[in-house]
């Protein structure tokens, strides 16, 4: 934690942080419910001059560590967010998945956080792993709906180079009809999609962040922070963070690429794309696609009514 104080300390002269400026702080990465919130305390000491009043501050959490002394801990310290990666409902899922918690664990951790009044509450699901279906899906998206969430993140399964599942990277499915039945099925039940994978009645302020391209710093091994058109990689070897964590490099992105990313990121969201900000020949193609049904406009800005061809759109008016 020392080295993170550090880091923290050297990004907020870096960005010139105005007091009370912070809108967003998420604790992710990892398993921060397993860290105990004392530890925490020197973090949130430092940050607490730049956070605005009523800022979202989320942790995520694991269902079996996030216990009630946990969560207590860590809403006396300001967290009113709790993000828990549940995955799934179903038993024999969750030990295919190697997940170390059970089901009863995800209810329980999440009723109490709701008796100790954190404010919003999210899950994680994970869909097409092999032997997903429709059934087992609904059961899930049930289950969640049964509990006092008001966000549901929901990712297809991907398997990473490097990880337990690369050895086995038949257990995922592919069946492209199983993110339509999801998405369908959550907002059917009331959340608005307002990204890809994520649902609520409530829309993360930190997810937003990002989709919008906003500055953020990003605090501890291997985390991205990005400012005005500057991307900053911390090392991602934990030992050498430990030594120095002011071991950073960075990245100028020209004015091409953020034009690129303010596209696909705008499209995959509700944040939509700014005409203004489009070339004329991209304006051309743009109309297109409203004839085509594939985008709306409304005032100056495009948006996209179907995120899951959000990266096709995109292309179309990059190309």
């Amino acid at each position: 934690m020392k080295a993170l104080h550090n880091q923290l300390q050297f990004e907020l002269e870096r960005f010139e942080a105005d007091f009370h400026s912070i809108e967003s702080i998420f604790i992710g990465g990892g398993t921060p419910s397993t860290v105990s919130p004392e530890l925490y305390t020197p973090i949130f000491d430092l940050l607490s001059p730049y956070i605005k009043q009523n800022a979202e501050i989320t942790t995520e959490a694991n269902p079996n560590s996030a216990n009630e002394e946990w969560l207590s801990g860590m809403r006396s310290l300001g967290v009113n967010r709790v993000s828990f990666g549940v995955q799934s409902f179903d038993p024999q899922k969750l030990k295919a998945l190697n997940r170390t918690h059970t089901e009863k664990q995800a209810r329980e951790n999440i009723s109490v956080a709701y008796k100790l009044g954190f404010e919003h509450m999210s899950l994680d699901l994970i869909y097409n792993y092999k032997g997903d279906s429709e059934a087992l899906l609904a059961r899930d998206i049930d289950e969640a709906f049964a509990l006092s969430v008001d966000h549901i993140s929901a990712y297809e399964l991907t398997i990473e180079g490097g990880t337990e599942f690369s050895k086995t990277p038949e257990c995922r499915q592919k069946n492209d009809s199983l993110a339509f039945f999801v998405s369908r099925e959550i907002k059917k039940r009331g959340f608005e999609q307002y990204e890809i994978s994520n649902f609520g009645s409530y829309q993360s302020t930190h997810n937003k962040g990002y989709w919008k391209l906003k500055d953020y710093i990003g605090a501890g091994a291997g985390a991205v922070g990005f400012l005005k058109d500057t991307r900053y990689y911390p090392t991602t070897s934990i030992e050498q963070y430990i030594v120095n964590p002011l071991d950073i490099s960075s990245e100028k992105l020209s004015t091409e690429e953020l034009l690129t990313e303010k596209i696909f990121l705008g499209l995959r969201s509700n944040i939509g794309v700014a005409k203004d900000i489009l070339t004329k020949d991209m304006l051309t193609k743009g109309d297109i696609l409203i004839k085509e049904n594939k985008l709306i406009q409304v005032d100056n800005r495009y948006f996209n009514p179907n995120y899951f061809i959000a990266d096709e759109i995109a292309l179309f008016l990059l190309s």
